[in-house]
């Protein structure tokens, strides 16, 4: 059994996500995630080749979390990659919408998950500061019994937002906002791939590509979606190309 067995796979929690690269209808910044660890851009400090993060990835010796940075430095996908870098199952679980309740459902299935394939449950929590201290002490026995590996993501400072209990039982991993030049650098990987836009043939200067990393404030996401705004509003040259025009943007 392995991470891309189907959810009906006895033991195995619910929810289990499919980490294949995505295509369709998904949003642009979804679709063109990195696929690998060297893809990810700006934390060269955490995941460089060498660092103790990536070593422990790739020795598959994760240990629970915290990611602290700002939106869009690549929280969710580093998240991602470590869970497709693992032999473990992977479960995203959403700190807005979820409550104790849900919470030790999801815990007891990952303890039998464990108990009936001998792996672990990476449980990744977007806006871990989001849940309250009863909340968060639901977690503790399960990351103190190896049930779960523990990821929570956070834009604040976890010190003041995450409980001192858990918070000792996780590194934590600061993550930056990303440059411009690291934006540049997205936006045209998602301009020449099959999984961005490359079949809209979108035509691009550098001069544009920065203008739009200059609009986005180191936040990857945000660059996506402008780009993918343009590309579906513009109009097609006579050449089929669909040359944007990201400068009236700032006037909107």
């Amino acid at each position: 059994m392995d991470l891309f067995d189907s959810d009906a796979t006895a033991g195995r929690p619910p929810g289990g996500a499919d980490l294949s690269p995505t295509t369709g209808h998904a949003p642009l910044a979804h679709r063109v995630r990195p696929t690998g660890l060297d893809e990810i851009l700006g934390q060269d400090d955490l995941i460089g080749p060498g660092r103790p993060l990536r070593d422990s990835i790739e020795g598959d010796r994760i240990r629970s979390m915290i990611l602290w940075g700002p939106p869009g430095s690549g929280k969710t996908t580093l998240a991602r990659l470590i869970a497709r870098l693992t032999r473990a199952q992977f479960i995203q679980f959403s700190a807005v919408l979820s409550g104790i309740k849900e919470i030790k459902e999801v815990m007891r299935s990952a303890e039998q998950y464990r108990r009936a394939s001998g792996r672990r449950t990476i449980l990744f929590v977007d806006e871990i500061h989001r849940f309250n201290r009863a909340q968060q002490d639901a977690f503790l026995p399960y990351v103190e019994s190896g049930a779960i590996t523990l990821i929570g993501a956070t834009t604040e400072n976890p010190s003041f937002e995450v409980n001192a209990a858990l918070l000792s039982r996780c590194t934590v991993y600061t993550l930056g906002a990303l440059s411009d030049g690291d934006l540049v650098t997205i936006l045209g990987r998602a301009i020449a791939s099959p999984r961005g836009v490359a079949a809209m043939r979108v035509k691009a200067s550098e001069e544009d590509l920065l203008y739009i990393a200059s609009l986005s404030g180191g936040d990857a996401r945000r660059a996506l979606n402008i780009l993918e705004l343009l590309a579906s509003t513009v109009p097609a040259a006579g050449d089929g190309t669909r040359p944007v025009d990201p400068t009236p943007l700032a006037r909107g």
